[in-house]
């Protein structure tokens, strides 16, 4: 396994890191087998695990599942959602509550990372009392638990890129997980989110390499005959990069998941690996390191294709979903 500095943390995290979302029962509903993909990772290697409330049972699966591992590990938590029900992110007394939850589930008395779990999408988190220098009850409190020693760092998750590089220019935060938009064809985190990032030496965690499923396999049924919402630079886009899988004989996902890790200035990336066989693909890709010159080269062409996501395109692939019609359908 490769590591890397995780920003000014100082923390050496392993390149390839455990999403807590498909280790809950969205990933699958037989708790030992997520359990023994968890054990897994860590004995190959892993050593870095993020976690959110809104990850369905993720936070009591690692619960049951960390106690037992016998190697130093990283885990980052968030506040957002899923506990207390309502959760008002402006309540003092929510996020105590939510924090207090979060440490039982895990079992635990500190986690290391505390991240705001999607702070630049107003109207779906209302984080913020004073939205130009994104401030709130939260910063207070995440501030409190530093100087209490419950945890020892803060982030942001987010997904919302532009926005996200204005909060990172605060100077507020130490790590700064980017999902949704820093894979090998959505590439807006690159932009702004990761250049702020570096001048602030936070730690830089890149979420769903996959894309949430477009990358996870081939589609190529789907480009012959279209749904109607697939824009046509994109269709485009996904024959260059099957043609090139072909050329090179190297699986999809291997090339996706080393196309990130070929950013040095990314220092984790989080796979969504749901059983010990996943786990054990991703690992290898990792292990195989970044991709040649030539390669990345090739697949900047590709990206160049289609430098922004269309409008009606969701972040999930929706290939196979008949019932999708845009956004908000």
């Amino acid at each position: 396994m490769i590591y890397r500095t995780l920003g000014k943390t100082g923390y050496e995290v392993s390149l390839l890191g455990l999403g807590g979302l498909f280790i809950s029962k969205c990933g699958g509903d037989e708790l030992q087998g997520r359990i023994d993909a968890i054990h897994r990772a860590f004995e190959l290697g892993v050593n870095y695990v993020d976690t959110a409330p809104t990850y369905l049972d993720s936070e009591e699966v690692l619960g049951l599942a960390l106690p037992s591992v016998p190697q130093p590990f990283i885990i980052s938590g968030k506040f957002g959602g899923g506990h207390p029900t309502p959760f008002d992110p402006r309540s003092l007394d929510d996020l105590k509550a939510s924090f207090a939850e979060t440490l039982r589930l895990l079992k635990r008395d500190t986690v290391d990372i505390f991240m705001v779990h999607e702070p630049d999408r107003p109207g779906f988190y209302d984080w913020w009392t004073d939205w130009e220098n994104f401030t709130g009850p939260v910063t207070e409190y995440l501030a409190e638990l530093k100087a209490e020693g419950l945890i020892r760092w803060t982030g942001l998750g987010g997904t919302t890129p532009y926005i996200m590089a204005r909060i990172i220019d605060t100077g507020q935060y130490d790590v700064v997980l980017t999902a949704f938009n820093s894979s090998l064809l959505w590439r807006e985190a690159f932009i702004d989110v990761i250049p702020a990032a570096v001048k602030q030496n936070m730690g830089i965690i890149s979420g769903s390499p996959l894309q949430q499923g477009w990358l996870s396999r081939r589609f190529d049924q789907y480009l012959d005959n279209p749904p109607h919402w697939l824009a046509k630079p994109r269709r485009e886009q996904f024959r260059a990069l099957y043609a090139l899988v072909d050329e090179l004989g190297m699986p999809l996902t291997d090339l996706a998941i080393r196309w990130v890790i070929s950013n040095p200035d990314i220092d984790t990336t989080l796979m969504g690996a749901k059983s010990v066989h996943e786990v054990e693909m991703n690992v290898a890709a990792v292990n195989a390191g970044p991709l040649p010159a030539d390669v990345m080269a090739r697949l900047q062409e590709i990206g160049d294709m289609v430098p922004f996501r269309p409008s009606f395109e969701p972040f999930g692939c929706v290939f196979g979903w008949d019932g999708y019609r845009g956004p908000g359908i």
